[in-house]
C-alpha cells in the first residue's frame, strides 16, 4: 500500500538530505520549525528567532535590517529641520553672510564707542545722498552698506542675519552676495535719482542734496523678497503680507518717505529675482550648509 505523507512532516529530496524544516539555523541555533510563530521555507526570518537556551534576540539580517534602514533615511529629513543652529551663520556653510556679519560687528562697535565727531565725519563720507553719487558713485555705494542704522539689535539687522543665512544655504554665496547688491544698488538710485531731478527742476530746497543715508535695509528687503520664492506657497504670502504691510505702515507714516519708497522698491527687486534662484535651487548647486 502507498503510504502518504502527513502534511508536517517533508520528504527528503535527496539520499541523506535532511528536511529543509530540520536544517539547523546558523551557529547552531535551532531548526526554523522548533520556533514557534515562523513559517518553514523562509530564511529571512531566523533574525526574528529566539534561541531557545538563551531567549536573546539576535540581530535582524536581510529584509527587516533594510525596513529599518528605509524608516531612519525617511526620518533624517526631520531631523535636519529640527536644528536651530542652521538659523545662523557659519565660516563654511554661509561665508558671504557670515563675514558680512562679522563686519557689521566690528562697524557697530565703532559707531556705538568712537567719538560722536569722528562717527558722524564716518556715516556722512560713506552716505549715498546725490552729493556724493555724483563725485563718487562706487565707493558711497559699498561705504554705506557697512553700517548699520540703528544699531546691532535693528529689526533689520536680526533680519539681515536670518534672511541671508537662510537664502545663502539655498542659492549660495556669490547669488546671495548679487541679490543684496542689486537691491542695495538699485534701490538707492530709484531714491536718489528723483531728488536730485527734483532739485534741480525747483521743487526740492539744495539741502536735499546732502541727506544722511546709509545702511544695510534695501538689501535685506531684497534677501526677503527673493528667499520668498523659494518657500512654499503656505509659507511665501504670510511672510511678503507681513512684511510688505509694514513697510506700507511705515509709508503711511511720512517719517522718511524716500527711505519707505526705497525698501518696497527692493522688497519688489527681490521678486523679480525668482526665476533665477528658483532655477539655481533646482539645479541642486546650492551648498549642503553646515
Amino acid at each position: 500500500m502507498e503510504r502518504t505523507v502527513p502534511p508536517h512532516e517533508t520528504a527528503p529530496s535527496a539520499p541523506g538530505a535532511l528536511p529543509v524544516s530540520d536544517v539547523p539555523g546558523p551557529s547552531g541555533t535551532p531548526p526554523v520549525s522548533d520556533v514557534p510563530g515562523l513559517l518553514d521555507g523562509m530564511p529571512r526570518q531566523r533574525g526574528l528567532r529566539e534561541t531557545a537556551a538563551t531567549g536573546v534576540r539576535e540581530p535582524v539580517p536581510g529584509g527587516v535590517h533594510r525596513l529599518h534602514v528605509l524608516r531612519g533615511a525617511a526620518a533624517a529629513p526631520r531631523l535636519r529641520a529640527l536644528r536651530p543652529w542652521r538659523l545662523l551663520p557659519t565660516p563654511t556653510g554661509t561665508p558671504f553672510t557670515f563675514g558680512y556679519a562679522t563686519l557689521l560687528c566690528l562697524t557697530s562697535l565703532i559707531s556705538a564707542h568712537a567719538d560722536p565727531a569722528l562717527v558722524h565725519a564716518l556715516l556722512q563720507g560713506s552716505s549715498t545722498d546725490v552729493a556724493h553719487l555724483v563725485r563718487s558713485p562706487g565707493p558711497v555705494l559699498i561705504g554705506s552698506a557697512l553700517w548699520v542704522a540703528g544699531g546691532m539689535t535693528s529689526p533689520f539687522t536680526i533680519a539681515f542675519v536670518l534672511v541671508l543665512t537662510a537664502l545663502e544655504r539655498r542659492i549660495g554665496s556669490l547669488r546671495t552676495a548679487g541679490v543684496f547688491l542689486l537691491g542695495h544698488v538699485l534701490a538707492t538710485l530709484a531714491t536718489e535719482v528723483p531728488v536730485g531731478l527734483a532739485v534741480l527742476a525747483g521743487h526740492l530746497p539744495g539741502s536735499s542734496l546732502h541727506r544722511l543715508d546709509y545702511g544695510v535695509s534695501f538689501g535685506v528687503a531684497a534677501g526677503i523678497g527673493a528667499l520668498a520664492g523659494l518657500l512654499p506657497l503656505r509659507l511665501r504670502l504670510p511672510l511678503l503680507a507681513a512684511f510688505g504691510s509694514m513697510l506700507l505702515q511705515d509709508l503711511l507714516a511720512f517719517t522718511d518717505p524716500m527711505t519707505n519708497w526705497g525698501h518696497l522698491i527692493a522688497l519688489g527687486i527681490g521678486i523679480a529675482t525668482w526665476p533665477v534662484v528658483r532655477r539655481r535651487r533646482a539645479t541642486g548647486l546650492g551648498p549642503a550648509g553646515h
